[in-house]
């Protein structure tokens, strides 16, 4: 600290200790951040794109939530595979990324 405390006031900042954070004013900083189950609860569209060429195999997958919640994911395969394979994959992660998230 003291090594800090002299490197930082060659350009006049000084350091100062934070004070203690409650384990209640972590509570509350989780509780504003935590959407309601409500809140998310609607219809969610996934939509898939795959493409191949000679570099390789990339798909795309899109999420789109009720209350503007937008989810989108970017895979890179590496593996060979057709335009139709490289849309099943990204379908397949499309599916597993809904599990994940509990969307209906």
């Amino acid at each position: 600290m003291v090594a800090w405390s002299v490197q930082l006031s060659e350009f006049d900042i000084s350091f100062e200790r934070r004070g203690h954070v409650r384990a209640q004013e972590l509570a509350y900083f989780v509780t504003e951040l935590t959407l309601e189950y409500e809140q998310v609860q609607g219809d969610w569209y996934l939509s898939v794109d795959g493409s191949s060429n000679q570099t390789g195999s990339r798909a795309r997958v899109i999420f789109e939530g009720p209350n503007g919640i937008l989810i989108e994911q970017s895979l890179h395969f590496d593996f060979k595979a057709s335009n139709n394979q490289a849309e099943y994959e990204a379908l397949l992660a499309g599916m597993r990324l809904a599990l994940e998230i509990e969307a209906k």
